[in-house]
């Protein structure tokens, strides 16, 4: 009797478990579908793009950029030419001649780029983020440039052009160009001068290559590595991006092939985002970091390129811890460094603050085991704006302080993740003014009104788009460029 009864608690329980999961699946597929309508930059299908499976065919970086030739002629003719245009459509990327058309810059920096150097001192390619573009790392690839470095910015597959891209592309197809693009480069530069600078996604995409090279598998080895607000690591529910993107084949359901829709006025990088980019970028650490713990299972990684990390304290796109736990504490004592921006220190609510990274930075500052150089840049007190570095060497404690001639900005609190690629006189992201009433300008915006009325969200208005300190990362990695090879790097030299 007593059995009997829990079991048929039981078969209750899971009953009304289901219940509830099957009613808030049906609540969110309903907030789905009576959300924003797709676009015809979210369906056209341009099928001239690039994908792993086109290397024998696609066998070098002219041959790809040939292929992306065709890719922007298709965009044009199956997007832009079906899009309206005139004033009512001045902040639609997609309207032929309006103030977010890319094609009205002198260069397009959706594209792929090469800048050329006589006698270079090595080659560099740049790696943008998953939704962005090679526009991203544009400012650092000019400065490279006049420094004498062969620069490739690549456009990595299922970006630059539609948001539609992002339904297919895989993490494999980008790999499959970051080896054109370093192919292409060691023919320039020979097999001992080059260097990836990796931005948020592109930093996996750099690691997966640098390791591979290391096994044989890809060539060249990269003579150093630069990670800017690296994706080593994201949340586990992007694990579960996949399962609603398999729902969205289901007439109907299409646009549960997305994790948000929205208005596409910036130039150089998509708003919208979909499930599968999400399971692309959680696919491409978890393979990265599977691979760096194989690597390290024998003990720390021995011989791997010199490799310079920045970081902002407070990220809300990738994993800040990740960095460390699953990249640099594998590598063995030698060339690589951590440069983490703190919050703006100077008088801090911390009661309004969801999270404070200070035990973070605390613990690593007082690390005296870290196999890697780090660097804090924060304020030089509580009660100054002024921003000073705090660094210490690898397996170390000892900090030493210097004075950077720079201060917070007013308003200013902290760095995030988007920001720290462009330079605060950056013609979109910057603090402005706007350089031009022809294109449009989405740094600085100081807009107030109600709320709900604009269709992007205010906390957008909110995130810092540039980098107040980017001519200390510029400087430095300039340095880290030019700096002393790993003895293992010197041998291949001779």
């Amino acid at each position: 009797m007593i059995h009997s009864r829990i079991k048929r608690t039981g078969i209750y329980l899971l009953v009304a478990i289901l219940g509830f999961v099957l009613g808030v699946v049906a609540l969110y597929i309903h907030k789905v579908r009576s959300g924003p309508s797709l676009e015809i930059w979210h369906t056209a299908k341009l099928t001239a793009e690039f994908t792993a499976r086109d290397v024998d065919e696609i066998g070098s970086f002219d041959d790809y950029l040939e292929l992306e030739e065709e890719l922007f002629a298709q965009l044009d003719e199956k997007v832009y030419a079906h899009v309206d245009t005139g004033t009512d459509h001045e902040l639609v990327r997609y309207s032929s001649d309006s103030a977010s058309d890319p094609r009205r810059w002198n260069r397009n920096w959706n594209r792929s780029f090469e800048l050329q150097a006589h006698q270079p001192l090595g080659g560099v390619l740049l790696l943008h983020g998953m939704s962005d573009s090679p526009y991203s790392l544009r400012a650092l690839g000019e400065e490279l440039n006049q420094h004498g470095y062969w620069v490739v910015g690549l456009r990595l597959p299922g970006h630059g052009t539609a948001p539609s891209g992002f339904k297919t592309a895989k993490w494999e197809d980008m790999a499959a160009a970051v080896r054109l693009g370093m192919s292409h480069l060691e023919s320039k530069v020979g097999p001992d001068a080059t260097h990836i600078i990796g931005y948020s996604n592109g930093a996996p995409l750099a690691l997966d290559f640098t390791l591979e090279a290391m096994k044989g598998s890809a060539s060249p080895i990269p003579q150093s590595l630069v990670l800017i607000s690296p994706a080593i690591g994201v949340t586990r529910t992007a694990a579960l991006a996949k399962w609603q993107g398999r729902m969205a084949v289901l007439p109907g359901l299409e646009k549960l092939a997305w994790t948000g829709i929205q208005p596409e006025y910036d130039p150089f990088k998509y708003n919208s985002f979909t499930t599968n980019a999400g399971d692309q970028v959680f696919r491409l650490t978890r393979r990265v970091a599977r691979a760096v713990e194989e690597r390290a299972a024998g003990g720390l990684i021995e011989d791997f390129p010199p490799t310079l990390a920045f970081l902002s304290a407070v990220d809300a796109t990738v994993s800040v811890d990740a960095v460390v736990d699953n990249l640099l504490e594998h590598l063995a004592p030698g060339l690589h460094e951590l440069v983490l921006y703190d919050l703006n220190r100077r008088r801090i609510a911390k009661s309004v603050l969801v999270s404070d990274p200070g035990p973070l930075t605390a613990r690593l500052m007082a690390d005296d085991g870290l196999p890697f150089a780090l660097t804090l840049i924060t304020n030089n007190d509580d009660e100054s704006t002024e921003v000073v570095t705090r660094s210490k060497a690898l397996m170390s404690s000892e900090i030493s302080t210097a004075a950077m001639e720079a201060s917070w900005p007013t308003g200013v609190i902290s760095l995030s993740h988007v920001a720290l690629p462009f330079p605060p006189d950056d013609p979109l992201y910057g603090r402005g003014p706007a350089p031009s009433e022809d294109t449009i300008f989405l740094g600085h915006l100081d807009v107030r009104g109600e709320r709900n009325l604009l269709r992007f969200p205010a906390d957008w208005l909110m995130r810092l788009r540039h980098n107040p300190f980017y001519d200390y990362q510029e400087t430095r990695v300039l340095e880290w460029l030019s700096g002393p090879l790993l003895p293992s790097q010197e041998s291949r030299l001779d």
